[in-house]
This record gives structure tokens, C-alpha cells and sequence, in this order.
């Protein structure tokens, strides 16, 4: 069995309202309370980041699965949206809604059409932050695909 060390250093220098960092290989920025929950914007936060993380896995696991089934794409995007329930002062991540849109090459047949979206579906429950969050935070997926027009 192998396993994949991440590290991750944090600096939080004042109180609530204050602005850290955060260190993560290539990761390096600031970190601070959402204007949405009063506090700067300044830098990311953890609602951002466990959207991006839950985003980035699940188009790179699309990809990946596209790629093995030689399936040829134009294009291939997304757009995520994170919901954080507020109720009685506590804060809980709700769900997490993915787009994806991918575009095929032009010369695309139905059957290459129905694979790109069994595939699309099937990355979310392969996807390991997904793993990681289910039975907490609810996932939606709503796939587009479409054919190239060049």
C-alpha cells in the first residue's frame, strides 16, 4: 500500500478578524474570515478552499477518465458552487453543486456522447475529496456536453 504525505504549515497571528497564511507545496497565500460571515476577504478561506479542492479533483478525475476511454474532447470546464447552511449560529457546509462542460469533437457519435456523461457521473463518486466529504456535504452534479462546431 503506498501512501501520499501533505503537509501544510498555518500562521494566525491576531483574533478573529486578523488575516494568516497558509503554505502547501505550491500553495502559498493569505487566509482570512469571508466578508459573508464578517470578517476581511482577505486571501482564501476554508469555504473556498474545500469548494476548490472538491472542484479540482473532480476535473481532474474527468479528465484522467476521459483520457483512459480515448474519448477526444475541444474543451473541457467547469463551474462549482458552494452552499454553507446558516442556522442558529452554526455554520455547515451544505452542498456542493459541480458544471462541467465538456465539449467533444465535432465528428462525436451519440455513443461517445452517453460515455462522456457516464463518465462525468462516475468521476464524482471516484474522486477522493468527494469520498472524503460524503455523507456530510451533499453533491449535485448537472453535466453539459455538446459537440464542436469547428
Amino acid at each position: 500500500m503506498a501512501e501520499h504525505h501533505f503537509h501544510l504549515k498555518a500562521n494566525w497571528p491576531g483574533l478573529r478578524n486578523d488575516i494568516g497564511t497558509i503554505e502547501a507545496g505550491n500553495l502559498v497565500t493569505k487566509i482570512s474570515i469571508p466578508p459573508e460571515m464578517d470578517g476581511p476577504g482577505v486571501g482564501t478561506n476554508p469555504d473556498e478552499m474545500l469548494l476548490g479542492a472538491a472542484a479540482t479533483c473532480y476535473i481532474i478525475t474527468l479528465a484522467a477518465m476521459l483520457e483512459r476511454s480515448h474519448l477526444e474532447k475541444e474543451q473541457l470546464s467547469m463551474e462549482s458552487e458552494g452552499i454553507v447552511d446558516v442556522t442558529k449560529g452554526v455554520f455547515t457546509y451544505k452542498k456542493i453543486i459541480h458544471r462541467p462542460k465538456i465539449v467533444l469533437k465535432a465528428n462525436a457519435i451519440e455513443k461517445d456522447v452517453q460515455l462522456a456523461k457516464e463518465l462525468a457521473e462516475k468521476a464524482e463518486g471516484s474522486c477522493m475529496i468527494s469520498r472524503a466529504i460524503q455523507g456530510n456535504v451533499e453533491m449535485e452534479l448537472h453535466v453539459t456536453i455538446n459537440l464542436s462546431s469547428k
